[in-house]
């Protein structure tokens, strides 16, 4: 089992290899599939922060922190390169390999996976596949999303009791700790949002993730290696910021699970590979071409969206999130019900 796991996160990996440049396929060094570039992770970052309303926790709202979010959101990719099992463990993350109808090689929608990845990857493994060749991406999303909800769950709790403890140097010690959950919630918030806006890319969602591959293609699209330049040089030189923040609209309460929210996005996102590749070969990404912009705009915008739902629902959920050991709840905190102090310092 060791060396089959072993030998499918390899394939996973050479299959995700874009074509390399001179310098590094003189060094054999093997470039990953990029989910946007650079502009476009920065885009989806900032202006998915810049779209918080009111409610969200004032230190968000900073230009200092819509900023690091934007550059933070690029280093998922940055960090590729690093060696294995760095590599061959996290590069999955970035994608899910779903078919047309948005189903996983196991059989079961995007909109009905298992609850964790070890039951996901058991049913891949059931199929002749795993999570290392599939991708995990929905997976990712959900755990970023689960770890923004107990940031921001300290973070209520530090923030009532700088202001309402009695003692003095407990006041002090939970201004700090506030301080410290906040440039954690920033990190936490812009890793994530990678992942967030990797979900907004068709083809990091599809079995043809770079070119239609061989599959029945009686409509004609292109095999050729169509996803870097699209997400990367296509992005930089022809879609601008106002492009994508005029697509942006209001919150949009899902009011269902992060799960199903998860998986509904993806789904829609599915829903754009097929359009993509009719209009590659009706030659929209050419020279600019005002069909292409609008196209990468909507996905962009598709990302930058989610992602400040998902920030407004965790906010929401922040409130029942247990914290600290033994674990309080941030509401009996703000309810003086309970003192914080001893399970968030640590009583050991």
């Amino acid at each position: 089992m060791a060396a089959a796991r072993r030998s499918g996160s390899v394939g996973a990996a050479l299959r995700r290899t874009l074509p390399l440049t001179a310098g590094l396929a003189a060094l054999g060094i093997a470039s990953q599939a990029l989910a946007w570039g650079a502009t476009g992770h920065r885009m989806i970052g900032v202006l998915g922060a810049q779209a918080l309303p009111d409610t969200i926790p004032a230190f968000l709202h900073t230009p200092e922190a819509v900023e690091e979010i934007g550059e933070i959101a690029r280093e998922p990719d940055r960090g590729k390169g690093t060696g294995d099992p760095h590599d061959s463990d996290l590069n999955p993350a970035h994608f899910i390999d779903l078919d047309d109808l948005g189903r996983i090689k196991a059989g079961a929608p995007v909109t009905d996976l298992p609850a964790t990845r070890a039951a996901y990857d058991a049913a891949q493994q059931s199929a002749g596949s795993d999570s290392y060749v599939q991708g995990y991406l929905p997976y990712a999303m959900i755990e970023g999303w689960q770890q923004l909800v107990k940031d921001l769950a300290y973070w209520r709790v530090d923030r009532w009791a700088e202001v309402h403890s009695a003692d003095p140097a407990k006041r002090d010690w939970f201004a700090r700790d506030r301080r410290l959950r906040e440039t954690l919630t920033v990190r936490d918030l812009g890793y994530w949002a990678h992942f967030v806006g990797d979900a907004s890319q068709p083809m990091h969602v599809s079995i043809h993730f770079n070119g239609w591959g061989n599959f029945p293609n009686p409509r004609g699209y292109t095999t050729e290696r169509v996803h870097a330049p699209f997400e990367g040089a296509f992005i930089h030189d022809h879609v601008t910021e106002a492009m994508v923040s005029a697509r942006i609209g209001p919150y949009r309460d899902c009011a269902c699970t992060i799960q199903q929210h998860v998986g509904q996005y993806l789904m829609q996102t599915v829903g754009s590979v097929e359009p993509f590749y009719a209009l590659e070969k009706a030659g929209g990404f050419k020279d600019g071409d005002a069909r292409g912009q609008a196209f990468a705009a909507d996905r962009l915008a598709a990302g930058a969206n989610m992602l400040r739902d998902l920030v407004v629902d965790a906010w929401t959920a922040s409130a029942t999130m247990s914290v600290g050991y033994p674990p309080i709840l941030p509401a009996d905190v703000e309810a003086g019900k309970v003192d914080p102090y001893g399970p968030l310092y640590g009583e050991d």
